[in-house]
């Protein structure tokens, strides 16, 4: 189906055309009417399927048709993260090109007392479009700063990760602030019950989209180590003694191993950077920046960055723990392979995290090649034997990932895989083709009416389409 196809205005139709956009995603194929019609929507699709646009271009359709208030805040977003907020708002610059009365603030954690004062004055003026990371929005509601008991439109990108952040009370706090009649969408990679008892609080007679979780790119050569906690950083050392570090991601689940990591391969010389909830906007800026540009060889991050980042030649994922579940390993090695390139992700499987690997591998349909131990490193668990939570055993059919000076060898696995994700350029926030990224208003009427090139898009039963 293409966008053409839907009751998008002609404003926002124009701005797709200039960024080559023809055909919608999934997602945004059975959102975007549901938004268009006023309905709540529950979306279930992970990061890189185009949900940022299946509710971005909607909602900014409606805000341009008109009928709501100038001097009210039309619509909040809420990220969980700084990153991702930045990403939403360079989003909402190349889709609303086009629409003179409707822009965005970007409001997140992190800065100095001058960006605080800025968005102090873009919320307390009325901006059309607020997105926001939960705790800085409570701080600016805490001292007046804004209004919500006009918003017509909530967004929730991310649910299931800002729950894990923490920051269900917030939401909730915020939620509350909202008028009766606010249309609501609520996104989350996974669907647990805590996400859908907060649906069921937030939402109003919902209309639940799901789009199942795609399996890694096929050009992803996996593989994993079933090794000990100490034996880790000595398996990092083998594999970069190549010296080819460019273009890697370390990821680990707590910020406090983050640093001890980042700390670690310091020592061994390796240029890398720890990248973490704890750092200030700027220095986050800074690492991120650093390792795009290749100034960074080795990121060492928590998930922070397997959601919303885009850097399209990572070559190398490392996952120096078992995510807790499939989506979070999918997210994780996404980073690598994108726009048709190779990549590898590897991952270390200490005793406890065999069974959660073991339910990866149920998901992904194969088994993952277990690569036995480098030399002197010793032996590693038995991946037939799996560790409960009290210590005790269990036998388990698998294999065996004892090194070399050990019984066992690690065994390849299958060779099926699953369905290569959609294309970089439908997943992430593209900006105009003409080359143009500022925000409305940044030209003249005039001047934007001249680099339309697109033919006007009527919905149909206007007083043109009957007389055709």
């Amino acid at each position: 189906m293409t966008f053409e196809e839907t009751y998008l205005n002609d404003n926002i139709l124009d701005a797709l055309y200039d960024m080559h956009f023809e055909e919608m995603t999934p997602i945004q194929e059975q959102c975007i009417p549901q938004i268009l019609d006023g309905h709540d929507v529950l979306g279930v699709a992970q990061t890189g399927t185009g949900k940022t646009a299946a509710y971005l271009l909607p909602i900014l359709s409606l805000l341009d048709d008109g009928g709501f208030p100038d001097d009210a805040i039309n619509c909040v977003i809420m990220s969980p993260t700084r990153e991702l907020a930045q990403q939403i708002d360079q989003a909402m610059e190349g889709f609303s090109y086009y629409l003179d009365d409707v822009s965005s603030i970007a409001v997140y954690g992190g800065n100095d007392g001058i960006r605080f004062d800025q968005e102090m004055k873009g919320l307390r003026g009325g901006a059309p479009v607020v997105i926001a990371t939960p705790g800085r929005l409570l701080s600016h509601m805490k001292v007046g700063n804004l209004d919500l008991s006009r918003t017509s439109f909530f967004v929730l990108d991310e649910a299931d990760r800002m729950l894990d952040m923490g920051f269900s009370e917030d939401i909730m706090q915020i939620n509350a602030l909202l008028p009766q009649d606010c249309q609501k969408v609520m996104f989350s990679a996974t669907m647990p019950d805590k996400i859908r008892e907060m649906a069921v609080s937030l939402l109003h007679d919902p209309v639940e989209v799901k789009i199942a979780v795609s399996r890694p790119a096929e050009k992803i050569r996996q593989s994993a180590y079933l090794c000990y906690d100490p034996q880790k950083l000595r398996i990092i050392q083998h594999l970069f003694k190549g010296g080819d570090l460019q273009r890697v991601i370390i990821f680990c689940g707590k910020k406090d191993r983050v640093k001890e990591i980042a700390r670690e391969l310091k020592k061994m010389s390796i240029n890398c950077a720890a990248m973490h909830s704890d750092l200030s906007q700027p220095e986050r800026d800074d690492v991120m920046y650093r390792f795009k540009i290749g100034q960074i060889d080795v990121l060492v991050a928590t998930d922070i960055v397997s959601r919303g980042i885009d850097i399209d030649d990572i070559r190398t994922v490392i996952n120096f723990d078992v995510p807790h579940d499939a989506e979070d390993y999918v997210h994780r090695i996404g980073r690598t392979a994108r726009a048709d390139r190779d990549g590898e992700a590897v991952t270390f499987i200490n005793e406890r995290d065999i069974p959660a690997f073991k339910q990866i591998e149920k998901f992904l349909g194969k088994v993952v090649d277990k690569t036995p131990l480098p030399e002197g490193i010793g032996e590693g668990p038995d991946y037939k034997r799996v560790v409960t939570h009290d210590g005790r055993h269990s036998a388990t059919r698998g294999h065996s990932g004892r090194g070399r000076g050990g019984k066992g060898r690690g065994r390849s696995g299958q060779n099926s895989q699953g369905k290569s994700a959609r294309p970089a350029s439908q997943t992430t926030a593209p900006q105009p083709a003409n080359g143009g990224t500022q925000p409305a208003g940044a030209h003249d009427s005039e001047t934007k009416k001249k680099k339309r090139r697109r033919p006007h898009h009527r919905k149909p039963g206007n007083d043109a389409d009957k007389n055709a």
